[in-house]
């Protein structure tokens, strides 16, 4: 057992550190903590105490300075971290620094920069392609095997997991309505996520290669895109998703470095169409995650979505995303797109599990098809660790609260 008190096995022990921001009991001033156990270390208070040369990266109200630093800075901080939390020496020094997290109020972690979106499940393709495309030949469309689908969403509206998620009021229009009308959405929806994080910009004009993943994406965390499908549906032809999507995406208050996930690393499924060399990871190191997700509707588990499914890395989204000469910019955000396995049990919308309202959920509180004010929904997960034990990823929560003028 480390020396900190931790339980053997936790989720949160020191093989893990993930990296928030958080203001301590009574105060609004906002640090940079990493997570341990049930505990938050005061990073920056830690690093000066110690005299570490990456203090003035942690004593900062976000982690955005650490994320610009660069790779070999994000793995010297972690090693020290590392020591700070598991040699006895440094105990004296570093156990006044830690806040019970049942006191401190969390933050978002990082000022988001850019936001992209992806659509990289085959899983959850082909079911939406089954659900709004029945007749079709094939449920994918025809670019989805070629390329890394996205679109751009809104960064500002990005929230750190516990914010209330206000009902969105848009236009919609059935199929037989006449006339579209405006109101607040009656199909608001979830995604399960995963967000990965970017750290060291690059240059504008120069595309981001499949192996400079690693040197620019700092961590990861769970994602929430809140999808308003009537509204989406009525505006998304011909540019895509808009107003059905921009109004709330909720992000883990914890973002897990990828240094934590070396153990949870693995190949992608197995390619069935030829890609351009910008793309083609065959001769890379293993591109996925075995990330293992459960959705939660009010406490009550509806959907236990794996990441190891989803066809398309987070290097490759990365490749496509810069391959034009876009630059990154540290706190770039994009996500992996829903994240649905082969399983009825396993997809990550209630677009799926509902197929598309057809099938409604039966919860203790009642029937869901899609979400109504008050329902609370909940995102965790784990990943395999090492010698057995599990990396666990800080959940995303959020509340759905009704608009305090629907009408409009």
């Amino acid at each position: 057992m480390p020396p900190f008190d931790v339980p053997e096995g936790d989720p949160f022990g020191p093989h893990n550190l993930p990296y928030g921001v958080f203001s301590p009991p009574g105060s609004s001033e906002r640090r940079v903590g990493v997570r341990l156990g049930d505990r938050v270390l005061d990073a920056g208070a830690a690093a000066h105490a110690l005299g570490s040369p990456y203090a003035s990266l942690l004593a900062r109200p976000t982690l955005n300075p650490l994320l610009a630093a660069g790779r070999t800075a994000w793995s010297d901080v972690r090693r020290a971290l590392t020591a700070w939390v598991t040699v006895p020496a440094h105990r004296e020094a570093v156990e006044p620094l830690f806040h019970p997290l049942s006191s401190v109020t969390l933050h978002l972690p990082f000022e988001v920069a850019d936001y992209v979106d992806f659509y990289a499940s085959e899983h959850h393709a082909r079911n939406v392609g089954r659900i709004f495309r029945p007749d079709a030949p094939d449920s994918l469309t025809p670019n989805w095997k070629h390329l890394p689908i996205g679109y751009h969403g809104r960064s500002g509206t990005v929230l750190v997991s516990g914010t209330d998620v206000v009902r969105p009021s848009g236009q919609r229009k059935a199929p037989t309505d006449p006339v579209p009308v405006f109101g607040p959405s009656v199909r608001l929806d979830i995604e399960a996520e995963v967000g990965f994080v970017v750290g060291a910009p690059s240059e504008l004009g120069r595309p981001v290669p499949l192996g400079g993943f690693r040197d620019h994406v700092f961590g990861l965390c769970l994602l929430n895109d809140w999808s308003a499908r009537d509204v989406q549906a009525w505006e998304y032809v011909p540019l895509g998703p808009f107003l059905g999507k921009s109004f709330a995406t909720s992000v883990s208050a914890w973002i897990t470095p990828l240094d934590a996930l070396e153990e949870a690393r693995v190949a992608p499924p197995e390619r069935t169409h030829a890609l351009l060399p910008y793309l083609d990871d065959a001769d890379e190191e293993p591109g996925g995650y075995d990330l293992r997700i459960s959705v939660a509707v009010n406490g009550h588990v509806v959907s236990e979505p794996p990441f190891s499914t989803m066809y398309w890395t987070a290097a490759q989204q990365l490749a496509h995303m810069t391959v034009n000469g876009a630059s990154l910019r540290t706190g770039d955000l994009y996500g992996s797109g829903t994240v649905s396995g082969p399983a009825e049990g396993q997809r990550g919308s209630l677009l799926e599990l509902t197929w598309n309202g057809r099938d409604a959920l039966e919860l203790p509180d009642g029937k869901r098809t899609f979400l109504e004010d008050g329902d609370v929904v909940t995102l965790s997960a784990w990943a395999p660790g090492p010698d057995g034990v599990r990396v666990g990823l800080g959940e995303v929560t959020g509340r759905v609260v009704p608009r305090a003028d629907p009408a409009g």
